[in-house]
């Protein structure tokens, strides 16, 4: 479903989305910098809603984005401890930029579509090519539809579980499943 697109962004998410056959819904509402703001606009909306998180490492060498369920609550300490990852701490605008592409309150998987394989390997790369790895909440394997903001908090769009799994293999980037009910 392809409605009228103001945003470059926006635009650039859909196309990739297209270019890969990869099926969406676009729904358009307000800016929504928060899960809190967006639960109002969501409600129409058949699909489980994401919260998005995006961590850096102590060292700033390394890059993690972290989806699950928005209703669930994740302490940073507890988040430590699961992805042994050592100290993390939330990126800057500029590192979101540089990475995935977007701005703060759009944070979102399908920001990866900035986050290229690359042979040319920095600081930032892990051994994969790619300066993103991602961590996704278990619960999300058995939902039907995932919403994300399309790098842009002035939309959502809607994919099915399968076409959200295309997408993450035509990025070929490394996640992995985290049980984020789990007892620390």
């Amino acid at each position: 479903m392809m409605e009228a697109v103001y945003n470059e962004r926006i635009a650039e998410v859909l196309a990739f989305l297209e270019k890969h056959g990869l099926g969406y819904e676009l729904h358009t509402h307000p800016p929504l910098p928060t899960i809190e703001l967006a639960l109002e606009y969501w409600k129409e909306i058949d699909s489980t809603h994401c919260k998005n998180l995006f961590f850096r490492n102590h060292k700033g060498n390394r890059h993690y984005l972290v989806v699950f369920e928005c209703h669930k609550e994740l302490a940073i300490h507890s988040l430590e401890h699961m992805l042994k990852q050592g100290k993390l701490s939330f990126a800057s605008q500029e590192r979101m930029e540089r990475c995935l592409g977007l701005l703060p309150g759009s944070v979102s998987p399908l920001g990866l579509i900035h986050d290229p394989y690359t042979e040319v390997h920095s600081k930032e790369h892990f051994p994969n090519g790619h300066r993103v790895k991602l961590f996704l909440d278990q619960d999300l394997k058995n939902a039907e539809r995932v919403s994300f903001h399309p790098c842009d908090n002035t939309a959502s769009v809607v994919l099915s579980n399968e076409d959200f799994m295309r997408f993450l293999e035509i990025w070929g980037g490394e996640y992995e499943w985290l049980d984020v009910n789990a007892e620390i």
